[in-house]
């Protein structure tokens, strides 16, 4: 049999503490577009569609009372979401100018692409990878 194959990552899906919070982060200061959002009565849940303009999205979750998520260095599981920026020292200027901490920016030592790490409200870490 063929193996079949697989073409791209069509979303990433993310639970939130708080669901206000959150979809400021990633609306007004990341600047992500909302597709669709929804609230789920059953789940008391809110499900939010948010794109990026590769079309590559983002749903963002809320549920009652999820556990926080272990987020030590080298953890199992997620490691990080990267974003793929013009300009990582611009975009982290403006993170900073907007209150969120912001790691230097450091050289990928195999591509020679600048870089950096910062947190989205509820500590998942997120990086920013120079175009």
């Amino acid at each position: 049999m063929t193996r079949p194959t697989l073409n791209a990552i069509h979303h990433v899906a993310i639970i939130c503490s708080d669901y206000a919070r959150s979809k400021r982060f990633y609306t007004e200061l990341l600047g992500l577009e909302i597709l669709a959002e929804n609230y789920r009565a059953a789940r008391d849940s809110w499900k939010l569609d948010l794109a990026l303009p590769n079309g590559n999205q983002i749903e963002l979750f809320s549920f009652p009372g999820p556990p926080p998520r272990p987020s030590r260095p080298e953890a199992q599981g997620l490691r990080h979401l990267a974003f793929v920026v013009d300009n990582v020292a611009e975009f982290a200027d403006y993170l900073t100018a907007n209150g969120v901490a912001v790691e230097p920016i450091r050289v990928d030592e195999y591509t020679g692409k600048a870089f950096t790490f910062f947190q989205d409200p509820d500590g998942l870490p997120l990086e920013l990878y120079q175009a």
